[in-house]
């Protein structure tokens, strides 16, 4: 045991020498400062790793215009909804955004033309001057949704909640409006609705129907599908 003992004690009297010299104390404050720079560093530079966030999902929403698919986008669109940033003349015509989530987001201008976005929430969108020309918004939330001087010619809204949606200047020719819910829709400025579905919508305004009748409305389902 003499030689554990010796190399012990060696090992205590340079731990001791070691802890006295105040180079090996200089170099653990530095160590720390280095961590505290590395932090604020992190932070400084936070503005940036989301400007790289935000551009990387603009990218993925422009290479994938004009395509069919997914191609990312619902993510894409979620991302920068989620993050405030308004999708004013986003381009998504002909895209699968089945059950995507964009509630209040901000689409003026936008083209949706012939997407499919079924089961989606758009609550409260704001859809002003859009394009969703034969677009498959069938059971989605569209409650309180903005469509004013849209294009809703041949869009899909069977089973949709249109409740409180603004339709003033819109153009719904040849849509399926088949047991959509209209509760508190304003209607009285739509633009046209000739060959439009009315068949079995639901909680439609007083004066409604009739009047959409007068104006080139059927009461005869458009899709044998929209029950």
């Amino acid at each position: 045991m003499v030689p554990l003992v010796a190399v012990e004690w060696g090992c205590e009297w340079t731990a001791f020498l070691l802890s006295r010299w105040s180079f090996l104390e200089v170099l653990e404050y530095l160590g720390s400062f280095s961590i505290l720079i590395a932090v604020i560093f992190y932070f400084s530079e936070s503005g940036d790793r989301l400007k790289q966030k935000h551009y990387q999902a603009w990218q993925v929403i422009n290479t994938a215009q004009s395509k069919g698919g997914s191609g990312g986008r619902v993510e894409a669109l979620q991302e920068l909804h989620d993050d405030g940033i308004p999708l004013v003349g986003v381009d998504v015509s002909g895209a699968f955004l089945q059950g995507i989530q964009l509630p209040g987001a901000r689409l003026i201008r936008s083209n949706f033309t012939a997407v499919d976005a079924r089961n989606s929430n758009f609550k409260g969108a704001d859809f002003t001057a859009a394009n969703l020309q034969s677009a498959n918004l069938r059971e989605s939330n569209l409650n309180g949704a903005n469509f004013e001087d849209a294009n809703l010619g041949g869009a899909d809204f069977c089973s949709a909640n249109l409740a409180g949606a603004i339709l003033d200047g819109a153009t719904l020719d040849a849509a399926d409006l088949g047991n959509a819910d209209l509760r508190n829709v304003k209607w009285q400025r739509i633009k046209s609705l000739r060959g439009a579905s009315i068949q079995g919508a639901r909680n439609a305004p007083p004066g409604f129907l009739d009047w959409a009748a007068q104006h080139g409305a059927v009461t005869t389902a458009a899709r044998s599908d929209c029950q």
